[in-house]
């Protein structure tokens, strides 16, 4: 098959997010299929990237899009309806260069990532298109609000949110629509009932991501991971160091909070001090989650799945978390991954977990197994190649 990838960032280096899901995807795909690749770009370094994307798309072709034009794009569009998540994205360079690519080839599917990329082909329907979506947008600007003080925010976050609510209609445009979790398909199979909605999980490469026979005899080391200037992440490691890591220091006052991922703002870099480590860029984070005895996932508003969450159970770490990114996965408490909603919750299962090498080999061991069965990139690109074979039979 010839497969058309949409992009609204360039999928490269795979480090976390959407690029990390596109490019497990396609370098497993482009094994059987010839696949291309349109995308923005947002600086001049991400042409270097080009080269490394050459290896997997037969073609890469890029539209230029820095912030000060995406930002530009949300000033004219004020006063529409229209999310400002899809207004930044908008270019004629883009549509230009997406006409041109379907003139020259005849795709047997196109993958179209992201909601903010929908517009693009959604008066299409003579194509096979999928739209693929990271999560219910809508579900995560609900949740941002409720937990956000500051009322201009609120208001802003409020506008957005059902911006994106009634935006999101546009998947009945589609042949078929993806989200990542069973919460964000139970979200927005309710508000859009007549939908073509499948779930495709993310996924963990269980080649980088390898269990490497964990060390469980320490309980002394606490790991959080993901980009530090991403909003959830930021709220959750600042909710947890103020009111939960207190907590769990007076019974084990020589644990640690390791603060992994790139881009830490400076609400972050500020909470290190001499047992909280915030490392900014890792580029091997396995060898971080190596060295931890659990991994804590404490966000209270998002939407769809944490790699965090996948990542530490495919080596081996037991995991606790909040009932976001955890509720969608369909898998049961204990399997690699304790949920607690409640703040009293998160710190007895933790100090719980420290107290127990056994508990957390038995925890660790439960969800290698399931990200074998459920999350391995391998089983979740046939889950995609299946999509794309239905859409190029309508």
């Amino acid at each position: 098959m010839k497969i058309l990838f949409l992009a609204n960032r360039i999928p490269y280096p795979p480090y976390r997010g959407d690029k990390l899901k596109i490019y497990n995807l396609a370098r497993r795909l482009c094994i059987e299929h010839e696949l291309h690749l349109i995308t923005f770009t947002e600086s001049e370094d991400d042409k270097q990237y080009i080269s490394e994307l050459k290896k997997i798309f037969s073609q890469v072709q890029t539209v230029h899009l820095p912030k000060w034009r995406g930002a530009i794009n949300c000033l004219k569009g004020i006063w529409s309806d229209i999310p400002f998540q899809v207004l930044y994205f908008q270019s004629k360079k883009m549509e230009e260069t997406l006409r041109y690519a379907l003139q020259m080839h005849t795709y047997d599917a196109i993958h179209v990532q992201h909601l903010r990329m929908s517009p693009y082909l959604q008066h299409q329907k003579q194509l096979p298109r999928i739209l693929d979506l990271p999560d219910a947008f809508s579900l995560y600007w609900k949740r941002r609000q409720a937990i956000d003080k500051n009322s201009l925010k609120i208001a802003f976050e409020k506008v957005e949110q059902k911006r994106l609510e009634k935006f999101e209609a546009i998947i009945n445009d589609y042949p078929l629509s993806l989200v990542c979790s069973q919460e964000d398909w139970k979200y927005l199979r309710a508000h859009q009932p007549h939908a073509a909605l499948q779930i495709l999980p993310n996924g963990v490469d269980t080649t980088t991501f390898k269990f490497a026979e964990h060390d469980y005899s320490h309980g002394h080391t606490l790991l959080f991971t993901g980009n530090m200037d991403y909003a959830p992440n930021v709220d959750a490691v600042t909710y947890f160091v103020d009111a939960l890591l207190p907590f769990i220091r007076k019974q084990y006052p020589d644990v640690k909070l390791v603060i992994a991922g790139q881009r830490p703002i400076k609400k972050v870099r500020a909470l290190a001090n001499e047992y909280i480590i915030v490392t900014g860029f890792v580029k091997d984070l396995s060898a971080m989650y190596n060295s931890a005895s659990v991994v804590i996932s404490p966000l209270r508003f998002g939407a769809g799945t944490q790699n965090k969450v996948l990542e530490a159970m495919a080596m081996g770490v037991p995991v606790v978390c909040t009932h976001i990114g955890f509720e969608g996965l369909g898998i049961q408490d204990g399997e690699g991954a304790f949920m607690r909603r409640e703040p009293q919750g998160f710190v007895d299962t933790v100090c719980e977990l420290l107290s127990s090498a056994t508990l957390r080999a038995a925890t660790g061991t439960k969800g290698r197994q399931t990200i074998a069965e459920k999350f391995d990139w391998d089983v979740i690109t046939r889950q995609l190649d299946q999509y794309f074979k239905e859409v190029s039979r309508l």
